[in-house]
C-alpha cells in the first residue's frame, strides 16, 4: 500500500489535529505558570496557533502577550525554556517523536488591524458608497 505524501499547499488533517493538541498543551502550561521565568510570570501569553511541519517533527508555536506589547522578550524566554516545554509536551501528547519547538511572533492581530484601518479609510468608504448607489440604479 502506498502512502500519499503531503504536497505542502495545505496542511493535512493530521497536521492540523496535532497542531491543535500542541496548542492546547502549550496554552495550559503557560496559563498555569509551569515556567519559573520573570518575563513570563508578569504577562499572560496567548498561543493562537501551532503549525506543524509535514513530518510532525517541527512545531511552529505562534505566541503573543495578551494586550500586545513587546513580544521579543517573551519569545526569548520561551526559547530559553524550550527543553522543559518539549519534555512536558512529550508526556502530555502521545506522538512517536516530540516535535522541536520553534517560537514565532503571531502577526495576525497586526494584519487584521491594518485591514480594518484600510476598510475604514475614506477612499474605501467612498468606493463602497459608490458601489451601493450603482447597485440601486
Amino acid at each position: 500500500m502506498s502512502r500519499v505524501h503531503h504536497s505542502g499547499a495545505q496542511p493535512s488533517q493530521r497536521m492540523l489535529r496535532v497542531g491543535e493538541l500542541i496548542r492546547h498543551v502549550m496554552a495550559e502550561m503557560l496559563s498555569r505558570g509551569a515556567l519559573n521565568d520573570p518575563v513570563l510570570d508578569r504577562l499572560v501569553v496567548t498561543v493562537p496557533e501551532v503549525r506543524m511541519s509535514p513530518d510532525l517533527k517541527i512545531a511552529n508555536v505562534y505566541v503573543m502577550p495578551l494586550g500586545g506589547g513587546d513580544v521579543k522578550p517573551v519569545v526569548e524566554a520561551l526559547e530559553k525554556h524550550k527543553k522543559l516545554l518539549r519534555s512536558e509536551l512529550a508526556h502530555k501528547v502521545a506522538l512517536k517523536f516530540a516535535p522541536d519547538l520553534k517560537f514565532r511572533v503571531d502577526e495576525s492581530f497586526e494584519k487584521s488591524a491594518r485591514i480594518d484601518a484600510l476598510l475604514a479609510s475614506p477612499a474605501v468608504q467612498r468606493d463602497i458608497r459608490a458601489d451601493d448607489e450603482h447597485d440601486q440604479d
